[in-house]
Parts: structure tokens; sequence; C-alpha cells
């Protein structure tokens, strides 16, 4: 009666049920398709790339004429040698002729005094905007950072949008390239406090770069959101005003009326520019790099970069640079691939005019290059420049870093580039203030593989979800496997144990996972001892997290030590490895919505591991060269996808460096905390128990 009735259910099954029945039942074959049609994906993305236009018509990049004269570059010729001349100086008579400058041009100019920013772990850092990483009790006067700021008010506005523009400047430092950055935007800030057009304020911010450029940003950005009021900063304040450094400081920088005390507003910012010099040269051409990605992966609208990219190449000449991994340039099998897209591509176009796949083999090489350094600097979630401080206050910011063709020691040529990178910069501004609203027609989620291509939320997506569709049907499978291995014969008891075993070992993998959200708090006190190296510190992590592990295991049963394995409890790796599989797709899945280069790389690493791993112990009984090739490949795996050594390799492949210690890894920590990286918790809480369940399973001792 009961076998009637489940041949008369699986007629009625619906064609949706039949397909899941199948993909389940033959989830090996489906894993196997599944992951090599994401890789093929994923080396596809260049060649589906798309051009970047310009969404939003009301930008108009290049519709007007330069204004930008050379009488204002001549004027911020004067600057660059005033502030050459203070080499070795106080940096206060930096600050003070810079303001000076400004007043010059009838700008409201203010100095904001900060205390740099210190990199301590706190648990809720990542959740609050509170000022959690600042100690002010072991800060004195003499660590305070100045901002200089500059305030244009426009003729035409209201007092309620602006744009920003920020050099780094290091007083001490004074290099040719931050001063020759002061020039360029100083000429165009002296051009827009004559013009008539302007409807948003203009903001210039010289942010002192000496404990960093991120910090003196950040630090402005703060205030000017999110002013606090504490009786500690009043005390320090009220301490520093009777030091002898503040009191020559206030005496210098406030001795013109056009200077205001306290902290002066704009309205709320349109986009953001950081402009930059690079000190090296570059001997073919004047080029310029924009750097864009923000903690979490974040980028600014598209637009943004489309019209930079617009005006540098169509108006000022310029050649237009993004990051990419050159090490991946000389990769054999790499050109080889763009040779065969490239051939497949002309035998599309032959069979059909229409159909517009591949392009030239040398240009797949260079866009996949870039397409891998926008992924890499994506997944790491760290800011790529001061730029980075904005997205977090969802404010649309570029870093925009210059490179002489030849040396500026020559007056006429210093005179060129300043007036190129002025124009430039003028029509930028002047794009974004034609906006009547935010950025937001263009997209927010891409991945560029060259200035003038980038690859869509749409299609990018498409390998992630090759990648972890085989992570529940897996699940699945082992699930009906583990049912299955039990007798035929059974009872409500029997079900009840079965429905508990399940539970049982569930239990076990939110253990694991409770053990990594151990792990990632550890640092909170390990950051506060005294004179601590970042090779202690990474070093007394590992211990602890190891001792944790134990602790874990003696009171609350923690599956990674096995004292012997009874008959019904032979195949309990199955049902772990089935939760496992479940924990790890979810986490990916949610860690996709938050980042998803991170989600794409951190899968590309424990997802392989996750589907092949197996007890060593069956493979060595089964004796062949299949199942040895098999534990082979599972101890690798589980070396590669071990959080610090997956780190290392990241580094090797796409920065290319020489050396290596465990203390930069500790640095990397401590700069996701720094910028609220949810890196940090995937790490902690998804990728590292993932992996020590995996570990467990590849030794259960069943």
């Amino acid at each position: 009666m009961v076998e009637g009735e489940v041949e008369k259910a699986k007629m009625r099954a619906r064609p949706i049920v039949k397909l899941g029945i199948f993909l389940i039942s033959h989830s090996s074959f489906v894993s196997v398709i599944c992951l090599i049609a994401a890789i093929v994906a994923l080396l596809l993305l260049p060649v589906l790339a798309k051009n970047t236009y310009i969404s939003e018509n009301a930008l108009m990049p290049g519709s007007a004429n330069s204004m930008l004269s050379t009488q204002d570059v001549s004027e911020a010729n004067k600057l660059v040698k005033d502030l050459a001349h203070l080499y070795l100086r106080s940096p206060i008579e930096s600050q003070q002729i810079i303001g000076q400058y400004m007043s010059g041009l009838d700008a409201e100019v203010t100095y904001q005094k900060f205390y740099p920013q210190l990199n301590r772990f706190h648990p809720l850092h990542f959740f609050t905007n509170s000022d959690l990483g600042i100690s002010s009790s072991n800060m004195n006067c003499s660590s305070l950072g100045i901002n200089t700021v500059g305030i244009i008010r426009a003729p035409r506005g209201d007092g309620k949008e602006a744009i920003v523009l920020v050099t780094p400047y290091n007083p001490e430092k004074n290099g040719v390239g931050e001063a020759l950055s002061l020039g360029i935007a100083y000429s165009v800030f002296s051009l827009l406090s004559r013009v008539t057009w302007l409807a948003k304020d203009i903001v210039w911010l010289v942010a002192d770069s000496r404990y960093g450029e991120h910090s003196a940003v950040d630090a402005w950005l703060r205030e000017y959101h999110d002013p606090v009021f504490h009786r500690n900063d009043l005390t320090d304040s009220e301490t520093c005003n009777e030091s002898n450094t503040t009191t020559e400081l206030e005496q210098k920088l406030y001795v013109d009326k056009k200077f205001y005390s306290g902290f002066r507003r704009a309205g709320t910012m349109a986009a953001a520019l950081v402009i930059k010099v690079a000190e090296d040269s570059n001997h073919f051409e004047d080029s310029l790099n924009i750097y864009a990605e923000a903690s979490n992966g974040q980028m600014p609208n598209l637009d943004l970069i489309n019209i930079v990219n617009y005006l540098a190449v169509h108006k000022e000449g310029l050649r237009i640079q993004v990051k990419k991994i050159w090490s991946l340039l000389g990769f054999r099998w790499l050109n080889t691939l763009g040779v065969v897209f490239e051939s497949v591509g002309q035998i599309a176009r032959s069979l059909n005019p229409q159909w517009k796949f591949g392009i030239p083999a040398s240009e797949y090489v260079e866009g996949t290059a870039t397409l891998a350094s926008s992924l890499y600097c994506q997944a790491f979630g760290v800011p790529t420049g001061p730029h980075g401080a904005f997205r977090d206050y969802q404010i649309d910011a570029i870093t925009l870093e210059i490179s002489p063709k030849v040396s500026l020691s020559k007056m006429t040529m210093r005179n060129d580039f300043i007036l190129r990178g002025g124009r430039l910069l003028e029509g930028v501004v002047r794009s974004i203030n034609n906006l009547l609203e935010k950025f937001h027609q263009s997209f927010f989620l891409y991945l560029l593989t060259s200035p003038s291509k980038f690859v869509s939320v749409g299609v990018y997506m498409i390998p992630f979800v090759l990648l972890i569709t085989p992570l529940p049907l897996v699940a699945a499978s082992l699930h009906i496997d583990a049912s299955k291995s039990t007798t035929p014969q059974t009872t409500e008891v029997d079900v009840s144990r079965k429905s508990w075993k399940w539970l049982n070992s569930a239990r076990k993998v939110f253990v694991i996972h409770l053990w990594g959200v151990v792990v990632a708090l550890f640092p909170y006190f390990l950051c506060r001892m005294p004179n601590s190296t970042p090779t202690t510190n990474f070093t007394l992590w590992g211990l602890l997290s190891a001792f944790s592990l134990i602790i874990l295991y003696l009171i609350l049963g923690s599956p990674v030590f096995e004292a012997s394995s009874s008959q019904p409890e032979k195949r309990e790796w199955a049902s772990i490895k089935s939760v496992t599989t479940t924990a790890a797709f979810i986490g990916l899945s949610l860690m996709s919505v938050i980042n998803f280069a991170t989600a794409e790389i951190g899968a590309l690493f424990i997802i392989p591991i996750c589907l092949m791993v197996r007890p060593l112990k069956l493979d060595a009984q089964a004796r062949s060269l299949r199942t040895l090739l098999r534990a082979t490949l599972n101890l690798v795996l589980g070396f590669i996808a071990f959080p610090p050594v997956a780190y290392v390799l990241l580094k090797v492949v796409f920065d290319d460096v020489d050396g290596f210690s465990v203390g930069e890894y500790w640095n990397w920590v401590e700069s996701l905390w720094a910028w609220n990286s949810a890196t940090y918790l995937y790490v902690g809480i998804v990728h590292l128990p993932c992996w020590a369940l995996c570990i467990h399973i590849l030794f259960h001792p069943c």
C-alpha cells in the first residue's frame, strides 16, 4: 500500500521536482560540470566586457571650452616655489602659506586639528561609526595633525551641495610631487573663485598626511558629518593651547580676518576628487592613473570614471591607466587562451557578421590582467587611496594620480604639466557642477577590464553562481545517502534517532563556527599588549586559536578529535560534510551581497575542498591509484585553503612580492579593522570554520 502511494506521488511530481531529484542523484557529475563552466565563464569575462558610456546626459563632458589661463598657472607656480623654499622648516609655515594663498582668493579658510587614528581592534567597530580607534590619552600636542580647508561659495548655488578637492600634503617631507598636486589644485581653485556659472560650493582640503593620507581625510569627514564633543577633547584642547607650540600656531594662523575659527561646512558632497602627482616620471608620455576601489569592494558610480576618461583622452591627450597584474602578461597559457578566443571570434564573425564575439589576443591578456587587479583590490577590502574614506559616507570619489613624462625641473615643462592637469580637473568639476541630483544613472557594481571597458554585475555573477550551485546539491545527496545507509526495517524510534543524528552533526558544525567567532575576537586583547611586533601578535593569535579549539572540545564536545568510531557512526563524516557544505553555501551567498570579489575568491579556495573532501582512511583502505590521487589532492587543497596560506599565494601571484613574513598577515588584518571591512568577518566566521571542518573530515577515524 505504501509503495503504491510512493509510485503515484512520483507520477504526480512536477517537472521542476523531477529535475531536482535528477540533479541531486547525479550531484558528482553536476559538480564537475558546474566547476568547469564556472572557470570558463570567469575566463570569458574580458571577452564579454562592454564599452563604457556616459549614462547621465546632464554631465555633458567637454561641452564647454576650458577657462584656465596661464595667469592661473603662474600663480600656482608661485605656490610651488614658496613651498619648495620651506624645506626642512617648521610644518606650521607650510600650512600658513597655503592658508594665505587660499584667503587671497576670498575663500573661507579654516584649520582642523586632529589626532591620528590608531588601528585598535574593537568588537563593535564593524557595526558602529563611533570613534573607537582613537586613544587620546596617549597623544600629545606634538602629534596633532592639521588640515587646511578652503571653501568657495557658489554664486548660483544655495549652499546645499558641494564638490570636494583633496590634495594630500606632508609638510615634513615636502616632495616635488605633493607640491605640484597643490599647484594643480590651486590653479583650478583660483579659477573657480572667479567664475559665475558655479552652482555648487567648492571645498579644497589639504590633508595633513604626516600620519597617513587616509587618517587625515577620515578625521575631516568624521567632523564634517558627525561632530563629537567629549570632555576629554576639551581637556586636550585646553592643554594644547597652553603649550608653546600651539600658542605659536594660533598666532601664525589667525592673523588675517579671512581665517575662521571653528569648523566650517558646505553642502552635501556630490563627489570628491583626490589629486596626486607621482614622484617617478613616466618616460613615454604623460599618464593618468585612476584608483577607485574603496572598503568592502565599494566602487564609485561608473559615470565619474567615464567623464575623467573622456576628458583626459579626448581633451588633454593623457594616457589613462588602471591598475593591472603585470605578472599575468607573461603567462604563456593566458596568451594561448587569448589566441584561441580570437580565432573563435573570427570564425563566429565569418558565419554571421553580427556576432561580435572575440577580441584580439593582446587585448584579452591586458583585459584579464586588469580584471584580476580589479577583483583582487575589491576582494582585499582595503581602499586603494584616500578616496576610500568618502565611500563610507556614500560619496562618489576617486583618486587621480598624474605621472609626468619627464622631470619637471624646467619651468616651461612644469607650466605645461600644471595647465594640462588643471584643465582636466576643471572639466571634471564643470561636469559634476551640471548635475541636478546625485550620481545614480550608471553602475555601482562592476569590474574594470580597461579604462573604457567594464563587466556589469549581471555578467560577473554568472561564474559565482556556477561555483556555489554544487554545494546544496552535494549536501542534499549526502544527507539522502546517510539516511539510506541504515537498515530498511525502521521504527519510529529509529527515525527519531536519525533526526537527532543530523542535529548532532549540525551542533558540531555550529560549535566550530562559534570557535571562529572566538578566534576573530582574540585581536581585541592582543593589540593591547605593549611593545608587541606583528610577528609576535600573529604567533600568539595562532596559539590561542589552537588552545581555544581544545577547550571547546573538552567543554562542548568538539568534533575535531574522536577517540573511537562505533559502527553506527561510520557515516558520520558524510552528515558533517553535508552540514558544512550548507554552511559554506549560506556564508558565501551572504558575502556576495556585501563584497562580491571576496566571495568569488573565497569560493575558489574553499569550494573545491568542500566538494572533494573525504576521509583519508577510506582512500587508504581502497589502495588504488584513483584514491591515492584523490587523497593527495585533498591534502593539497586543504593546505591551500588555510587563510594565511591563501593570503600568501594571492600576494605572490597578484602583487609579485619577493619575500614574505608572517607579520604581514597581521598588518593586513589591522588594515581591515581600520576600514570596517567585512572581509575580516568572512575569514573568521565563514572561511576558517569551514576549512577546519574539512580538515576534521579528512582525518575522520571512520
